[in-house]
């Protein structure tokens, strides 16, 4: 095993790069790592069939030979307000969505693998030996949260995510697998950082859609991040109304734990919101993704977005506005369904400015080709007063 100072020298590095958190854990089978066939034999994944794979229970099947994980967490949490309070904002308008927080800036996919692939160069700089390493940026068959757990980052909450003490719970997890027996993080009688969870359930009490279903355990079939990322097709009918004003993901179960009461910001240029300037013209809309005939605000921002735009924009302009964007994940149509069902649950009237406005983009959207774009125009249709 190698010395701890490198270790330390690790955890260093990774800092300089940005990074707010960084722990080895050694590369073994957790316990944990078993506990998500259960889950899946309940059918709690839902159509995420990408988790069943065997890779994810035991390290050697992604890196034969590895031997350690070194577990980076970056800062994303801008200072906008969040979810539970933007609502009550002057000024917030009543066609606002809510994009997550994690998607307001670039694609941290891209972000984060850019600073761990630095991190393994440097690794190669620094270590004569013949080793191999892999940066894994949420993007293999890996449950980050657990080697985060076991590198000593923190512990796993009652909403299933990784929570620190000083951090809470908004950072991205990146993996860095290699053969380097390095010297971990927690020493081999030391326990991973205690669960302060405690008694409290406000991620459970406060989840619209129940999909918490018990402390540790999410349905993701019931939770909104899986309905308007992941699940592809028409949204379950019995989800739309608590689905609320939810375009892209949802924070809710963050936004309400104590521990991210006194989250510290980041002040990062990549995860502040997006916005864009109104287009002057039909020729700058198409440059830039904005559908001039259906925007009625100047600007517009991933913070708080306007819904009509979400609702209206074209295919094509869907992919310049979130090109290197993690809203991509959504893909266009799912965009589109997931603003129709906020614009149903906006609570418009038929007969006001804004209403008269939506129900004609939605009467276009409901004569759509797209069947699940068709359908969900439709239904948000028969909510509008």
């Amino acid at each position: 095993m190698r010395p701890e100072s490198d270790t330390t020298w690790i955890v260093e590095r990774s800092k300089a790069l940005g990074f707010s958190l960084c722990g080895v854990a050694p590369a073994t089978k957790f316990p944990e790592l078993a506990q998500a066939e259960a889950w899946q034999a309940k059918g709690y994944a839902g159509e995420m069939r990408y988790l069943a794979d065997p890779r994810r229970g035991d390290p050697q099947g992604v890196l034969p030979g590895v031997r350690s994980a070194i577990v980076c967490a970056l800062n994303y949490n801008a200072p906008e307000p969040k979810s539970i309070d933007a609502l009550n904002l002057p000024g917030t308008g009543e066609s606002r969505g809510w994009i997550s927080r994690y998607a307001w800036g670039d694609d941290y996919h891209q972000v984060l693998r850019a600073k761990l692939n630095i991190l393994v160069a440097a690794l190669k700089d620094r270590f004569d030996e013949p080793f191999e390493a892999r940066a894994y940026a949420d993007t293999g068959p890996l449950q980050e949260r657990i080697f985060a757990k076991h590198a000593g980052l923190g512990w796993l909450g009652k909403n299933t995510l990784l929570l620190n003490q000083a951090l809470g719970s908004w950072f991205f997890l990146g993996v860095i697998l290699t053969t380097l027996d390095l010297n971990p993080s927690l020493a081999p009688a030391e326990s991973p950082p205690p669960d302060l969870c405690g008694s409290c359930t406000r991620c459970i009490d406060a989840c619209p859609t129940d999909a918490l279903v018990e402390p540790y355990v999410m349905d993701a079939r019931r939770c909104i991040s899986y309905l308007t990322i992941e699940l592809r097709g028409s949204l379950p009918e019995d989800l739309r109304e608590a689905m609320g004003w939810h375009a892209f993901g949802c924070d809710i179960c963050q936004d309400v734990c104590p521990w991210n009461r006194r989250a510290p910001v980041t002040q990062a240029t990549e995860f502040q919101p997006r916005t864009w300037s109104k287009p002057s013209s039909e020729a700058e809309s198409r440059a830039t993704g904005r559908d001039q005939s259906v925007a009625p605000s100047a600007t517009q921002s991933l913070f708080l977005p306007d819904l009509e735009w979400l609702a209206a924009i074209t295919e094509d302009n869907y992919k310049v506005a979130f090109r290197n964007s993690a809203i991509k994940r959504a893909k266009w149509r799912g965009l589109v369904r997931n603003a129709c069902i906020a614009l149903g649950n906006a609570r418009l009237a038929r007969d006001a400015p804004t209403g008269e406005r939506v129900c004609a983009l939605l009467n276009r959207l409901a004569e759509s080709s797209d069947p699940t774009i068709s359908e969900s125009a439709l239904w948000a249709i028969s909510r509008i007063q």
